[in-house]
C-alpha cells in the first residue's frame, strides 16, 4: 500500500539531520508540505538544499519564545497545520543518578518532554482549525523499559506516553489523532554516540555494548531511520487516521536496554 498525504501541511521538529531529515524526506516525497526546525544553522542549509520544497526555521522548541515563533512561520509558509512530529530530543547525561547534574537534568526534560508541551500548546489550535490533524510524540524504547545510567532521558520518554494519551482523549472529539512512536536501538550517528557513552560508563569495549544491546532485539539489527519514518507517515495518513491514543514500538522487538 501506497500511502499518500498530498498538500498535509508538516511540521517536523529537530528536523534538520537524523531521524527528523529522514521524515521530511518521506513526506515530501507522499505529497505533503514540509516545514522543519532545528538549532543548528549548518543542518538547516543542509536540509534546505538536499529537500527542494522543504522550508525551515532556527529555533530551539525548549524555548517559549522560539517556539511561538516557529509557529508564526509555519503559519506563513504553510498557511496551516494538518500534522505535528514531535521529533526534537536529547540524549541527555550517561551517569549513574547521584552523578546526574541538574542542569543536565533539566536540559534533557526541558529538550524531550517540555518542547513537546509547548509545541502541542501552539499546533492544537492550528489543526482545530483545519478541521482534523494528527500529532505524533516521538518516545523512545527507554520509556518502556527504563534505561541504567541515563535516568534523564528514560524519565521523560515516558513522561511523553502520558502525555500523548492524555492529550488523544482531549482531542478525541476534534478528529485529531495523537499517537507515540517508541523507537528501538536505531542506526545512525546519534546511536554510536550514546553506546560509546554507555560503554565508557560501564567501563566495557563499545563492541561489547553493541552486542549486549542487540542480544536484546528479537531481529538481531537497529531499526533505521526510514522505519520510524514510514510509520509517522503512516499515523499521519487518511488510512491510519482511525489509531490513536497508542505508544507504538518500532524496535524489531526490543525486550530490554542495558
Amino acid at each position: 500500500m501506497a500511502i499518500r498525504v498530498d498538500g498535509k501541511r508538516v511540521l517536523i521538529t529537530g528536523a534538520a539531520a537524523g531521524i527528523g531529515r529522514v521524515m521530511a524526506k518521506t513526506f515530501l516525497d507522499a505529497g505533503a508540505r514540509v516545514h522543519v526546525c532545528d538549532v543548528d544553522d549548518a543542518a538547516i542549509a543542509e536540509a534546505l538544499r538536499l529537500l527542494p520544497g522543504l522550508s525551515a526555521s532556527k529555533a530551539d522548541v525548549s524555548a517559549e519564545g522560539d517556539v511561538e515563533r516557529l509557529f508564526g512561520d509555519v503559519r506563513r509558509e504553510l498557511g496551516g497545520l494538518d500534522c505535528l512530529i514531535n521529533n526534537a530530543g536529547s540524549a541527555g547525561p550517561t551517569a549513574a543518578v547521584e552523578d546526574v547534574q541538574r542542569e543536565d537534568w533539566d536540559r534533557c526534560m526541558a529538550v524531550c518532554m517540555t518542547s513537546q508541551f509547548l509545541c502541542t500548546r501552539e499546533a492544537v489550535p492550528m489543526l482545530k482549525e483545519a478541521g482534523r490533524g494528527s500529532i505524533v510524540n516521538i518516545s523512545s524504547a527507554a520509556g518502556r523499559y527504563g534505561f541504567a545510567m541515563r535516568s534523564p532521558y528514560a524519565a521523560a520518554k515516558f513522561a511523553v506516553i502520558g502525555f500523548t494519551k492524555s492529550i488523544s482523549i482531549e482531542l478525541g472529539k476534534f478528529d485529531i489523532n495523537v499517537n507515540a512512536i517508541q523507537p528501538g536501538l536505531v542506526a545512525g550517528d546519534r546511536q554510536e554516540r550514546v553506546i560509546a557513552a554507555k560503554a565508557a560508563a560501564r567501563g566495557i569495549d563499545p563492541e561489547q555494548q553493541r552486542a549486549e544491546l542487540l542480544r536484546h532485539v528479537s531481529m538481531g539489527r537497529f531499526v533505521t531511520p526510514k522505519e520510524i519514518s514510514d510509520m509517522a507517515l503512516y499515523l499521519c495518513s487518511d488510512e491510519g487516521h482511525g489509531v490513536s491514543g497508542q505508544a507504538i514500538s518500532v524496535c524489531g522487538d526490543q525486550t530490554a536496554l542495558i
